[in-house]
């Protein structure tokens, strides 16, 4: 075998062996990296400056950003307002608790797009409701878990910006609103699910709608709300750019947490800085680990491999975007998010774009992926997360998201085989296309 083969064999080999053997995927990166640097005689410094280019980017300055807003605004009160104008809009439908769960994810997710605060916070608060209610434990977390994915799209999303870089500078602005609309179809296909459950479980409908009490909740929740149309405004309409958009809701954040809503003091700032520096420290760590090992992937060629790989098997344009996704599934299962966007995205972008598909459709589509993986097992955080919240196993919770499951990969191949979906909303915008 040539040293090529050898190397690949050493890099993709030892990474999936030590994440096999539950090691931590940062030490997993890390050591596979250094295993085929040495073994093909690179120096080792050529590591050490790939990782600090990876992190030398302007649009990752957006990501603290965004990481310190979703931590104040959640901190501050947001959820409860939220949850309150969920339960006006839509808690009078049938399986009311259920389509308040996703409504609050929807607007939860558009401030901290952040599908594990999602589920800790409205979970928190609505699955014992909707115990009481007479829901069953096992729908009412997965409501809350497959509800929160929703956040990964909705803008503003920092795994997007993330993508974005991965990309190779494709704009911000374009893959929020391309995120957009399958962000709000996802809820859509999930609300219509759960109305036909509670039809079959005759779950109960809720208080009817009264419309001074939905004026009253949209005044107070219209606060927490601001802080996506300040960044989505300010990013469509050129007024910021997605780092400045991201500072100024940060700012704007703390006026409305300890200015206006006043529920928490202001000596709690510290606290919430120090679960943002945790939660910065992991993610800056990942991304320049992750760009080292890009940058060995790219050394080695494998994205031009598998491309010619993949046109190998089939010229199929349909058989190839399957295998695309399966692919994209599987490591959604099996890795952190981050670090598959920056791993997968350099060896699947050139693929996708051989068939025609834009990179904007490919952020959605991969998004939307591992994002299904975050709620699936083995490594399916949500699923951790959701089972100490309900108290419920990991088996049983599985066992309740399958027909969550066939919704969301219904979504998933619709937004994969719709380009229109993902793509007319930044085309009218940018006037691209």
């Amino acid at each position: 075998m040539s040293t090529e083969v050898i190397a690949t064999i050493i890099l993709l080999g030892s990474f999936f062996l030590l994440i096999f053997l539950g090691n931590h995927i940062l030490f997993s990166i890390g050591a596979s990296t250094l295993l085929t640097v040495l073994y093909l005689g690179i120096p080792l410094q050529t590591v050490a400056q790939q990782t600090v280019k990876g992190l030398n980017s302007f649009s990752l300055m957006a990501v603290p950003f965004f990481i310190l807003a979703g931590e104040i605004m959640g901190a501050g009160g947001i959820t409860r307002r939220l949850v309150k104008l969920a339960d006006a809009l839509v808690g009078w439908m049938r399986c009311g608790l259920g389509m308040v769960n996703i409504v609050a994810s929807t607007f939860f997710g558009g401030i901290s797009g952040s599908p594990t605060a999602d589920v800790s916070s409205i979970g928190a608060m609505l699955i014992p409701v909707m115990e009481d209610n007479g829901y069953d434990t096992e729908f009412s977390a997965a409501v809350t878990m497959a509800s929160s994915v929703q956040g990964l799209l909705i803008p503003p999303s920092h795994n997007m910006v993330i993508f974005a870089m991965a990309a190779g500078g494709v704009s911000v602005g374009q893959l929020f609103m391309g995120g957009l609309i399958p962000g709000l179809f996802l809820g859509l296909a999930l609300m219509i699910y759960c109305y036909i459950v509670a039809r079959k479980k005759n779950y109960p409908v809720g208080d009817k709608f009264s419309l001074k009490r939905t004026l009253r909740a949209t005044w107070e929740g219209i606060w927490g709300l601001g802080t996506v149309l300040i960044v989505v405004l300010g990013v469509v309409t050129g007024v910021f750019t997605a780092t400045e958009s991201a500072a100024i809701a940060c700012i704007y954040a703390l006026i409305v947490t300890f200015a206006v809503y006043r529920e928490i003091p202001l000596k709690e700032i510290l606290n919430i800085m120090r679960n943002s520096l945790k939660t910065l420290a992991m993610v800056m760590a990942l991304i320049g680990i992750s760009s080292a090992f890009g940058w060995v992937v790219s050394y080695l060629q494998i994205p031009t491999k598998l491309t010619n790989l993949l046109l190998g098997i089939s010229s199929n344009k349909i058989v190839l975007l399957l295998i695309i996704n399966l692919l994209l599934l599987i490591m959604g299962t099996m890795m952190d998010m981050i670090c598959s966007i920056l791993i997968i995205t350099p060896i699947i972008l050139p693929v996708v774009t051989a068939i025609g598909m834009s990179p904007i459709q490919l952020g959605v589509i991969m998004i939307l992926n591992l994002g299904i993986g975050l709620i699936t097992p083995p490594v399916g955080v949500l699923l951790f997360v959701c089972s100490a919240i309900a108290k419920r196993s990991i088996e049983q919770l599985t066992k309740a998201m399958l027909p969550f499951y066939a919704v969301m990969i219904a979504v998933l191949l619709a937004i994969t085989f719709i380009p229109q979906i993902s793509t007319t909303l930044p085309n009218l915008i940018y006037g691209l296309g």
